[in-house]
């Protein structure tokens, strides 16, 4: 039976990650079509075609945004943007067919190099392909290990995942924009909540998490630690303070101070608190923490992850309100059912 290591192997395979990441515009689109008919469910009837049109722009723009962020990112940054899954293919059957070439191999092992050539391998295979004396050699070529980042190189990956995240949260708050200006005469008032949101979700689920991972990180490289559970521990301890709890501040500061003064002079600041499904968000610091420490199979649910907080900026939604403030009916309807 193959053993618990193998699994970590068996999901590092470059044609999965190849493979997910073909799929992402389908499950975002599956998504975002599951989210508009509850939205259309849901609604009065005299709301229907209204929030429908709303719903539909901001989702669009979010799901647009999500797709063009790894590139957008890649691009900024000067970090190699992903193979796609024929580059993966192409590359895996030159490599095999070399060492197939080269060495004399059973029948039952060049069976599973065949396969490796363009599919993913069973757990039961990846295990044979790393403990077989005759695939050894060729074992790591298929599958690569994990690199573990060095500290000169984490402010380039951190800020790669910023832009990352950065990018779906905007084309939230555009959606949002469009959206209320095709549908609302006042518009404009609800133009503050759907930025102070953008920035509650970048600051608080997104980049001061990847800042407090990164820097504890960089704390365990001085310390010479290389262990990648005491890693993936001291990382995590850096998002929860830096992101779960100094991103809310750090945001409803800003919001409070300049967003709020510049968008509207008689606005007065919602304190946004953290909720359920702000805390649930916190799961792309899994992301954060596989790919700081040398894990890449976790790095395709990034756009679906990030995507969450797009939609949310592009609703405007906040959890507390004032009088003064426009009741935005989409975040009321979010609310509701979060």
């Amino acid at each position: 039976m193959p053993q618990i290591r193998s699994i970590g192997k068996y999901l590092d395979q470059p044609i999965l990650t190849a493979k997910i990441n073909k799929n992402i515009p389908t499950i975002l689109a599956i998504g975002g079509g599951a989210v508009l008919l509850k939205q259309i469910k849901d609604s009065p009837k005299e709301q229907k075609i209204k929030n429908s049109i709303q719903t539909s722009l901001i989702l669009g723009a979010t799901t647009l945004a999500a797709i063009n962020a790894p590139r957008i990112a890649s691009f900024l940054t000067g970090r190699k943007a992903t193979k796609s899954l024929k580059q993966i293919q192409n590359e895996n059957t030159k490599i095999i067919n070399d060492f197939i070439e080269n060495n004399p191999l059973t029948e039952k092992s060049t069976k599973l190099l065949e396969k490796a050539k363009t599919k993913l391998l069973s757990l039961k295979e990846v295990h044979t392909l790393f403990t077989s004396k005759e695939l050894k050699p060729i074992a790591n070529q298929l599958i690569p290990p994990p690199d573990n980042i060095k500290a000169k190189d984490i402010f380039k990956e951190i800020g790669w995942l910023s832009i990352y995240g950065a990018v779906p949260v905007v084309g939230g708050i555009a959606g949002g924009i469009a959206a209320d200006k095709l549908t609302e005469k006042n518009w404009k008032q609800k133009v503050p909540n759907k930025i102070n949101e953008g920035i509650y979700q970048y600051l608080a689920n997104i980049f001061m998490c990847n800042i407090g991972a990164g820097a504890a990180l960089g704390i365990l490289e001085k310390m010479n630690i290389k262990s990648k559970t005491a890693r993936c521990i001291g990382m995590i301890g850096g998002i929860l303070l830096t992101g779960v709890i100094g991103g809310s501040v750090i945001a409803n500061y800003i919001s409070k101070k300049i967003i709020n003064p510049v968008m509207k002079k008689d606005y007065k600041s919602d304190y946004r608190t953290p909720e359920l499904l702000d805390l649930s968000l916190h799961t792309d610091d899994i992301a954060t923490v596989s790919l700081l420490s040398g894990l890449k199979w976790i790095e395709p649910s990034l756009p679906v992850l990030y995507s969450i907080s797009g939609y949310r900026a592009g609703i405007g939604y906040r959890n507390h309100k004032k009088l003064n403030v426009d009741n935005n009916r989409q975040a009321h309807f979010l609310r509701q059912k979060c």
